[in-house]
């Protein structure tokens, strides 16, 4: 059973730091792209980032580009996203996704907050 559990969101105030995870299992974590994706209250689920299996390469949403950081540790099966410089327009539920080839997996995602 393929799993992808997201943790680290929460209530920050503008200009905070916040780190969310991803914990995959059920899958060969180390032959999937994984990205990060947010859907904010009314709008569409966005791309934010996405980094390549090896790690070798990423791409932002030009958004986030300068704020955000994606990463992996492939030996822990876990994606990161380190959001700094948060923003109110931030505030979204963050989903983390897995694509190999056909597979493809979606957590269940994890609010994000920014508000003083």
């Amino acid at each position: 059973q393929v799993q992808l559990v997201e943790s680290g969101g929460g209530l920050v105030q503008p200009g905070g730091s916040l780190r969310l995870s991803c914990a995959a299992s059920g899958i060969t974590f180390s032959k999937y792209a994984m990205s990060w994706y947010r859907q904010a209250l009314g709008k569409e689920r966005e791309l934010v980032a996405a980094i390549t299996s090896a790690g070798g390469s990423t791409n932002y949403a030009g958004s986030v580009k300068g704020r955000f950081t994606i990463s992996r540790d492939n030996a822990k099966d876990t994606v990161y996203l380190q959001m700094n410089s948060l923003k109110p327009e931030d505030t979204a539920v963050y989903y983390c996704y897995a694509k190999y080839g056909l597979s493809r997996h979606w957590g269940q995602g994890t609010q994000v907050t920014v508000s003083s």
